[in-house]
This record gives structure tokens, sequence and C-alpha cells, in this order.
């Protein structure tokens, strides 16, 4: 099976944010994943974001349309369709993503894919997720949040935000999770992740700064990364909801 961590090497440049969007329409960016194997092409026609090696890869998978099968989904991964539509089958069920769907494609899960016209997905794999109940899991849409968690209060530059949030998927050893979160606005200061974030913006809009002093400013409809040992900002003005995917170390 492949590790998709070749050609990635470590990089000089600081973690920041990253516009996947604009990652995935652009060809001349980030490693070719070349297979030899004969995997499907839904596991080897793969572009990598140019990540340190780790436990976590990220890219874009391009498919020209047509079908295929993957006999065993090598690691856990989180997948949103960036274009086109896909259709999953997994014994008597099927899942049909199309444009900002998302979904997990659990560790050893075996499923027929196919799309009539040309698909572009993004992905967020796990390296070390365990093999576990083989499934294919469509992120819900709309779901029931409960209240959660807020930021720290010493980051916080205005008053505590309302947030909550809905789980779609945890990872056996608690490391990787995917689902759905929400918050009223709030400024924060530049903090340390020590964790990599895939977001998908569901409503609202925020602002990063990283310690270089790029800002960018992400609204509805888009996909962006926030990498590990980053130090950002975040500044949103209006309630935000974003479906997401993590990896935090224990």
């Amino acid at each position: 099976m492949s590790s998709l961590l070749q050609g990635v090497t470590e990089r000089a440049t600081p973690a920041t944010f990253v516009d996947l969007r604009a990652f995935a329409q652009d060809h001349s960016l980030g490693v070719p994943f070349t297979d030899a194997s004969g995997e499907d092409d839904f596991l080897s026609r793969r572009r990598m974001l140019d990540l340190p090696p780790g436990p976590v890869t990220l890219g874009v998978i391009t498919l020209d349309g047509g079908s295929g099968l993957v006999k065993a989904q090598p690691a856990d991964e989180f997948i949103i369709v960036c274009e086109g539509k896909l259709t999953l089958t997994q014994r008597d069920r099927t899942v049909v993503l199309g444009p900002d769907n998302s979904a997990v494609l659990l560790h050893d899960a075996e499923f027929a894919w196919s799309a009539e016209c040309p698909v572009s997905i993004l992905f967020m794999r796990y390296q070390y997720s365990s093999p576990g109940a083989r499934a294919l899991l469509p992120i819900a849409q709309g779901p029931v949040l409960e209240p959660s968690g807020a930021p720290a209060a010493e980051l916080l530059l205005t008053p505590t935000p309302a947030c909550r949030n809905y789980t779609d998927y945890r990872s056996e050893d608690g490391q990787f999770v995917c689902g759905t979160w929400d918050s009223t606005p709030y400024h924060r200061r530049a903090m340390f992740y020590p964790h990599y974030e895939l977001m998908y913006l569901l409503e609202g809009s925020v602002t990063f700064e990283d310690e270089t002093g790029r800002s960018g400013t992400f609204s509805r409809g888009d996909i962006f990364l926030v990498e590990q040992h980053a130090r950002c900002s975040w500044d949103s003005r209006e309630q935000v909801a974003k479906v997401y995917a993590i990896f935090r170390p224990a």
C-alpha cells in the first residue's frame, strides 16, 4: 500500500495557512504522486501538499471520470469534493458526494467509486490510524450541535464566544476528529497550533494572520488548512460555521 510520503521533504518556510481550493486548481503546485504498484486511480492519481513527513498527508485526487475499486483503504481519510460528483458504493450502501460534500473513509474499507465527468477531491489522511469498522461515513449536513469549549480566555481580545460542535468521527486513538462546529464572533491573538486543521466554511468569514505578518480572509465556501506548528490569529466578525478535520497529537 502506498504511504503517500513519496517526494515530500522538510521545508524551510514557517508553517502557515493554505488556500486548498487554490491548491487544487493550480496544477503547478505540490508534489506529484506516482505509483507503480497497480493501485486503483482513486489511490494513485494524487498531487500532494508539501508537508513535512509525519502522520498527516494532504492533497488533491483528480479523476477523469469512469469507475474503480478500492480493495482496502490504507488509512482513515477525510475527503471533500471540490468539483464534480463522486459516487461511492459499499455492499448495499451508496453515498453520493456532490460539490462541497464530504465523508470519512475508514481504514481498510472496501468500496467502488464512479464519476460521470472529471472530479476533484481534496483529502486529509491520518497515516497512523488503526483498522476498524471499514465504513464510509458521510459528514452529516445540518447536524444538531451541542455546546463546546471556547478559546482560552488569555488569548481573547473580545468577549468569550458561544461555540457548538457535532463530531461525526473520532479515531480509536482520539487524534483524528471530523465534524461540524460553529461560533459567535470573536477575535483571538495568535496562538501556536500543535495540530493540523482542514476547514470548509459553511457560513461567515474569518481572517488569519501568521507570525510573518501574512494575512488572509476566508469566506463561505472556502476550503483551507492551518498547518501544524503555525502561529496564527483568528478574527471573525460574524457567526461562523465550518466542517473540520483535525489531527491533534495526544
